[in-house]
């Protein structure tokens, strides 16, 4: 995973490889806190975050860094609280550009998992998804 920033904030993680990032003391921090997150010693992150994008796109982000390490909600349950469609919601979490740390992977479909943008999306997106809730200790959803 690798992470950029932009001024004082990180505007994005993308996934694939090493956890890394460049020398910047904030990209260390980003990369040591991903760490201890994989690590299982971290369930918050604790970095300043700026997503580029739409008003909605960032009322979308702002509302998923509510949902707690270990749960979920549905993208209808964020369309409620925003006043807007559930489809909307789930192509918000699709072009979430701060993956992991802005923790998309917590908000499943209605009937299902939903997708993930994570790892390219598709297939191996939802199973990096499924991973993901998993270590979050959220397995039993899947069940």
């Amino acid at each position: 995973m690798s992470v950029t920033q932009e001024g004082s904030a990180i505007t994005g993680t993308f996934w694939g490889g090493e956890i890394s990032a460049d020398d910047t003391p904030l990209l260390h921090l980003a990369a040591s806190q991903i760490s201890e997150y994989f690590a299982g010693t971290r369930i918050n992150f604790d970095l300043p975050l700026q997503v580029i994008g739409s008003e909605f796109q960032q009322a979308v982000c702002d509302a998923m860094l509510t949902i707690p390490f270990g749960q979920t909600v549905t993208y209808g349950d964020i369309a409620k609280q925003l006043n807007a469609p559930a489809q909307a919601v789930g192509q918000a979490c699709g072009g979430n550009p701060i993956p992991l740390v802005i923790p998309c992977h917590r908000v499943l479909g209605a009937n299902g998992l939903g997708g993930f943008s994570g790892a390219g999306g598709g297939l191996a997106g939802i199973e990096l998804k499924v991973q993901l809730l998993r270590h979050e200790g959220a397995a039993g959803l899947l069940i």
